[in-house]
Formats: C-alpha cells, sequence, structure tokens
C-alpha cells in the first residue's frame, strides 16, 4: 500500500499517513466527536474490483473480497447502529447486489444513488423507485437519444437503468468515443439533464443523483438511528467519486483508488492495496468492538 503522505493540516505539522489516520478514524472518538458512529462506504468497480471491458466479468479481487468479508463481520458484531458498510455504485441495484454478492446487512447504492437497499439473508430489500409522469417520458427520449448516439460508432453500447441511460465506450476507437460523448452531451443539454462523466462512461439520469448526495444520507441515516454523530470513510477511484469525497468532513477519511487528480487526502495504488487499508482498519476496529458470542464448538 502507498503510505506517503498525501495531506497537511498546518504550516509545520508533519502530514499523517494513510496509517495514521485509519487509527484516527477508527479510535475511540475523533476530536470534535467525543462519542461517534462509523460508515465505511465504498465504491465497487475500480476500487474493489479491477476495471475491466466486459462489466459482467467485474468481480473483487481476493484480497478486496476477504477484507469487506471482514468488515462486514464487524459491522454484525458492533450493531448497524454503530458501524456501517455500504458499498456504492454506478451499477444498478440488482447488477450491484449480483456482481458484488456481500453479505447481509450491507447497505447497497445504486445507479449513483438513484437506489438503495440493504443485503438480507432473502436478496436485497430494495427501497421502491418511482418517476413521474414527466420522468418517464424524459427517460424514454433519453434512451432514443442515446441510441441515435451509438449508432454507427463500433464499439460503443447504452445500458439502460431504472432512471438514466448510460453510454459505454470503452471498447470504441479515440475517435467514436469523442463523438458519442459529444452527442450524448448534446442530448442532456437539451433535455435539461446532468451528463456525468466517468472512466470510458457517460451517465444521464432523470432524476438529481450523485455519490456526494448518496454519501450523505447515508451518514443521514446512521445519525437518526444512533443519535450521534457519524464519521465516514469512503474510497473510490473514478471521477464520479469525487462528489462523494467533497462531502466529507475533516474527521472523515477519503481515499482515492489509482491514478488522477482528487481532493481525497490519501492515495492507495490499487484494489489490492485499498484491501490492505481495510485491513488495518479492521485491526484497529477490533479493538473497538466487543467480541461476538463464541461459535458453536468453540472453547469458552
Amino acid at each position: 500500500m502507498n503510505d506517503r503522505p498525501t495531506t497537511r493540516r498546518g504550516p509545520t505539522a508533519a502530514p499523517p499517513t494513510t496509517s495514521d489516520a485509519l487509527r484516527a478514524f477508527a479510535g475511540p472518538a475523533a476530536p470534535r466527536a467525543p462519542r461517534c458512529a462509523r460508515l465505511v462506504a465504498l465504491d465497487y468497480d475500480g476500487t474493489l474490483a479491477p476495471l475491466v471491458d466486459d462489466p459482467l466479468a467485474a468481480v473483487m479481487t481476493p484480497a478486496a473480497r476477504a477484507a469487506v468479508d471482514r468488515l462486514a463481520a464487524l459491522t454484525s458484531r458492533a450493531g448497524g447502529d454503530v458501524l456501517r458498510l455500504a458499498l456504492v455504485s454506478g451499477r444498478n441495484l440488482t447488477d450491484l447486489a449480483g456482481r458484488a454478492g456481500v453479505p447481509p446487512g450491507t447497505y447497497l447504492v445504486g445507479s449513483h444513488g438513484a437506489e438503495t437497499g440493504r443485503m438480507t439473508a432473502d436478496g436485497v430489500d430494495a427501497v421502491p423507485l418511482h418517476l413521474t409522469p414527466e420522468q418517464a417520458q424524459t427517460l424514454e427520449r433519453l434512451r432514443e437519444g442515446m441510441q441515435d448516439a451509438v449508432d454507427g460508432r463500433r464499439g460503443t453500447w447504452v445500458q439502460d437503468k431504472p432512471s438514466a441511460a448510460v453510454l459505454h465506450t470503452r471498447l470504441a476507437g479515440a475517435d467514436d468515443a469523442r463523438a458519442a460523448a459529444a452527442d450524448v452531451d448534446d442530448l442532456a443539454h437539451r433535455l435539461g439533464l446532468h451528463a456525468m462523466h466517468g472512466k470510458d462512461v457517460v451517465e444521464v439520469a432523470v432524476v438529481p443523483t450523485s455519490k456526494g448526495l448518496a454519501v450523505e444520507a447515508l451518514r443521514d441515516a446512521l445519525t437518526d438511528r444512533s443519535d450521534v454523530p457519524a464519521l465516514v470513510l469512503y474510497a473510490g477511484d473514478d471521477t464520479t467519486d469525487e462528489a462523494a469525497f467533497g462531502v466529507l468532513g475533516p474527521d472523515d477519511l477519503g481515499i482515492k483508488v489509482g491514478p488522477g487528480p482528487t481532493v481525497a487526502a490519501h492515495r492507495v495504488e490499487d484494489a489490492d492495496a485499498l484491501a490492505e487499508a481495510l485491513e488495518r482498519l479492521a485491526d484497529a476496529l477490533e479493538r473497538q468492538v466487543p467480541p461476538g458470542p463464541p461459535t458453536p464448538g468453540s472453547a469458552p
């Protein structure tokens, strides 16, 4: 894991390393939150699972899977009002749930915040998404216009979501990718919508949404349940994750995965480096979370 300091808190203070920041986040209390709950929110593609040409082939690395499962177990021990684990993704909720395969109790945010739910032993308990008649009509026009943008441009394709449409250009040549993205930007402008640009994707939604709004909603929900302030750790790799980094406070922790400009205070190289950081976080949280009951057959 890249443990180089990436932020400075004062003109003469030594900048904290990522390890220092993880220990502070997991510690008994942050300076401005003497008693607090904690939310660990993670992007999926490019963060826990390496980016691949076929989105259906994106899977967590073994190290990332082990770290996520360990954090989920700690969440179960601590109780959902003290520690929560969430995945925040641009994928639609059903796809995210099936692709990630996270343990029950994990909160899921799909479509950049438009879809939300919680994993249970029986599948995803999703919050229903309802579009107004006007939004539904606009979504149909959006899908038709996006299809026009990819017609005749090899390697580009359109993904439909419950409240959005997404242009994919990862397999396209540079000229076709730029032309299709420009057409989608123009389409979004004509429809009065916002085009979110990510790595080889342009997503346009008919409902206001962003990963920043999603993280704020997750924090608010945890605060309402626990009746104490909530600290947030957010990790992501894409330009769409910058909205989430942008809503973090001074006691929160943002970790950028991979290269590229970011407002996050810390950076790691890839999914396995993030997994190492999450294992360090779990080590620190172990000291804050009471041990669970012994498993059947174990020594008392």
